[in-house]
């Protein structure tokens, strides 16, 4: 997930995890795995609610002694190995023991949920290298900047199904070039299909949470989202409390909106700079640090279940770039009645605070792992991660540690 701010930048019920592990080639030699033990799902009972009301997933419960287990979030797929938002970027996540899969959400010209991280695919897809699209390519006005290039609201489904995705971060994660022009853009229903089919094969759940982007945007060109992601979410049983769904957004009106028309869990995207761009066009003054207030996540818990907060947020950096002591937010979001869910983990050195890099390239892999256990220290809930089975290694080790030091896991 991006905010509309620069820098690189989401749930559904919570479940057990728990990925088997596997040795997988991840393309031009890299290899990863999991050392997380196969588990079937327990969960504790959800409180049932209807559209308008407080919905609270059910929690995710280890069958041995009730232990609640922090959650790994596959951000976009398991997008350090694979084109993000592709249908293989999830299957991998799933492979590598993610308990979520992400699709962003933007719609198609006839309508249609697509899985892109932005409405402009210029730099996800192949579309400049189709002459029958060279007429599409424009330029627009989203959430205030001024964006050239092609946009999936100009393509119906059927066009959009010609063209296959590419890495969007070449220089950084030149292995997965490899996979370039092998995919397709999956539809929302696609990505609800192999979630539901890897719960079956794995037997334990895979969960879905869906970002809706630029909502405030889509509205104004006549393709609104809210409506259409409930209407996928009723045709496929999902529209209840207790559903493996968690559906985010960087705006609030939006979240508002979607708690009066859907029961399942929503999640309150803050950055750590700015305005939701709802807020910004009706002239609220409303930020995101107002939101991350005590009395901003007391309201934010009576149309939210999550906080989906940068890790900026609750792990703040010194001048040096380091990391230290957690700021108040994660405790305050609890006290709040919110979990908290942190984006995003990545492994690259260039992503990660200064005291945990390795080396001075700043694509070769850092310390991911140790970043991953501060911020289950530091008392979240669940993380993203582009590296999926990175995190659910760190995330086992901090679980069989919480055990064996206090008999249980916080």
């Amino acid at each position: 997930m991006t905010s509309r701010n620069p820098s690189i930048t989401r749930a559904l019920r919570p479940l057990v995890l728990l990925g088997t592990a596997a040795a997988l080639t991840l393309g031009a030699g890299t290899t990863a795995a999991t050392a997380a033990p196969t588990a079937r799902p327990a969960t504790a009972p959800a409180k049932t609610a209807g559209p308008g009301q407080p919905a609270k997933p059910a929690k995710p419960v280890d069958r041995d002694r009730g232990r609640v287990r922090p959650l790994v979030f596959a951000h976009r797929g398991a997008s350090g190995y694979r084109p993000e938002h592709t249908l293989a970027a999830y299957q991998l996540a799933v492979d590598l023991g993610a308990d979520y899969i992400e699709p962003d959400l933007v719609p198609t010209k006839d309508g249609q949920l697509v899985a892109r991280h932005e409405n402009e695919i210029s730099g996800t897809t192949d579309v400049a290298q189709h002459p029958e699209f060279a007429d599409r390519r424009t330029t627009k006005v989203v959430d205030g900047v001024s964006e050239t290039g092609w946009f999936t609201e100009d393509f119906t489904l059927a066009e959009l199904k010609t063209l296959r995705a590419i890495e969007r971060l070449p220089q950084v994660r030149p292995a997965n070039t490899a996979y370039d022009g092998r995919f397709e853009v999956p539809t929302l229903q696609e990505v609800i299909d192999l979630a539901r089919r890897e719960s079956r094969r794995l037997h334990r759940t895979i969960g879905i949470a869906p970002e809706t982007k630029h909502p405030t945007y889509f509205a104004s060109v006549g393709l609104p989202l809210e409506r259409r992601l409930v209407q996928v979410l009723r045709r496929n049983g999902l529209d209840r409390a207790n559903a493996p769904v968690v559906v985010q957004s960087f705006e609030v009106g939006n979240l508002k909106q979607l708690h009066r028309l859907t029961r399942v869990p929503l999640a309150q995207l803050v950055d750590a700079a700015g305005a939701p761009y709802d807020q910004v066009v009706a002239g609220t003054g409303v930020t995101y640090a107002d939101l991350v207030t005590p009395a901003g996540l007391r309201a934010t818990a009576r149309y939210a279940t999550w906080l989906a907060a940068n890790k900026n947020l609750l792990l703040p950096r010194d001048a040096a770039g380091a990391i230290g002591a957690p700021s108040a937010v994660t405790r305050d979001a609890h006290r709040a009645g919110l979990r908290v869910v942190t984006w995003t983990q990545r492994a690259e050195n260039q992503f990660l605070p200064a005291n945990l890099r390795r080396g001075t390239d700043p694509n070769a892999y850092g310390d991911m792992a140790g970043e991953t256990r501060a911020l289950l220290d530091a008392g979240v809930d669940a993380v993203f991660a582009d590296q999926p089975d990175i995190a659910v290694a760190a995330r086992d080790a901090w679980v069989a540690e919480q055990r064996r030091g206090r008999g249980r896991v916080a």
